[in-house]
């Protein structure tokens, strides 16, 4: 593993089908599956002919790309010369609305992220991806997997059945700080409700462009519910969040904080403060201008530079190729993004020998 170089926050592997998984299934669930004709969970989130899904110069003839360790090395890791990459697989395990089932397929999952990719390339970390269905399932889960210190994040979805600042989630939160994990949030859903406030969209560019406002709702909830207060050691990172709603979002947090705080006493600090010192997020999709002068007002406007981690969100569309940085930023802030707050935010990206 290289001294140096960039610290990917943000890949996705891709499940070529739920055949994949089969093999990491007991024989009664591997029935179930194959008796339902259950074919795939992929489609809905990320449909293979969707310009979004996929960058066109890697799509294989399926449409897809990303479905093999080898092929997310030489398209991802290799050009960039990466140290180390965390890989958050989105598939439609915590969409099922069988608890059984939805536990049954996570579990599977975890499994073959382990097998057929953390065993592939030493360069490879991964999040836990737990089932949403049932918060007790989901410790379950964090504590089977956690032993293997591959495994540096726990990975919710925006898209959430409650918001995730409620206490019936906090045992998560509780088992992710007792294993030095950040939990991370990312761009998806359970699809219980609508992505918008106002009701479902009819199209892919409403939903994409609300996921933006999800965001908002739940760093709001986690800041109000006492989250933060509760668990002074967790670290929240937002994934394909977008990073330019944050400091509007923020004044207009604090403004109305000021007039109710009486609200929620727990919540001493600003939030401004809070969400500095406890919350990271993503650098793709990079949503400033493209002009230097922006992204540095930007930055300057968040109040941080320890915020934002380097990713790629290879293999969407986001991912800039061999050009992955916004323009205008000094060596000092592209080596603070790329490799130091990864390294801050992630404790077992710092261990010299990793537990498997």
């Amino acid at each position: 593993m290289p001294p140096t170089g960039p610290i990917d926050c943000d890949l996705h592997p891709v499940v070529p089908g739920l055949k994949a998984l089969l093999p990491y299934l007991d024989d009664h669930w591997r029935e179930t599956v194959v008796r339902r004709g259950i074919e795939d969970l992929t489609t809905i989130s990320y449909p293979s002919r969707n310009p979004l899904s996929f960058r066109a110069e890697w799509r294989d003839d399926s449409g897809r790309t990303g479905m093999d360790a080898a092929t997310l090395t030489k398209q991802a890791l290799d050009p960039l010369g990466t140290r180390l990459a965390i890989l958050n697989c989105l598939y439609g395990v915590q969409a099922q609305f069988s608890e059984d089932l939805g536990v049954a397929l996570t579990r599977a999952l975890n499994d073959w992220i382990v097998k057929e990719w953390l065993d592939r390339d030493p360069r490879l970390r991964a999040s836990i991806v737990v089932p949403m269905q049932n918060t007790e399932i989901a410790v379950e889960e964090i504590e089977r997997c956690a032993s293997d210190h591959r495994f540096v994040q726990v990975m919710l979805l925006v898209g959430s059945d409650v918001t995730l600042g409620r206490r019936q989630n906090w045992p998560i939160y509780a088992a992710a700080e007792r294993h030095g994990l950040p939990v991370g949030i990312h761009a998806g859903s359970m699809y219980r409700h609508p992505m918008t406030p106002v009701g479902w969209p009819t199209t892919f560019t409403e939903e994409y462009v609300n996921q933006a406002t999800a965001f908002q709702s739940q760093l709001s909830s986690l800041i109000a519910e006492g989250v933060f207060a509760k668990f002074p050691d967790l670290t929240v990172v937002l994934m394909e969040s977008g990073v330019s709603w944050l400091p509007a979002y923020l004044w207009r947090f604090t403004k109305f904080w000021k007039g109710v705080r009486s609200e929620i006493p727990w919540v001493s600090d600003p939030p401004p403060s809070i969400v500095r010192d406890r919350v990271r997020l993503t650098l793709q999709p990079f949503d400033a201008p493209p002009d230097a002068e922006s992204v540095m007002r930007l930055i300057d406007h968040m109040g941080s530079d320890e915020m934002i981690l380097f990713s790629t969100d290879y293999p969407h569309w986001q991912y800039d190729g061999s050009d992955p940085l916004p323009a205008g930023l000094d060596k000092a802030l592209c080596t603070k993004i790329m490799e130091d707050n990864p390294l801050r935010t992630y404790v077992r990206l710092r261990e010299r020998e990793v537990v498997a």
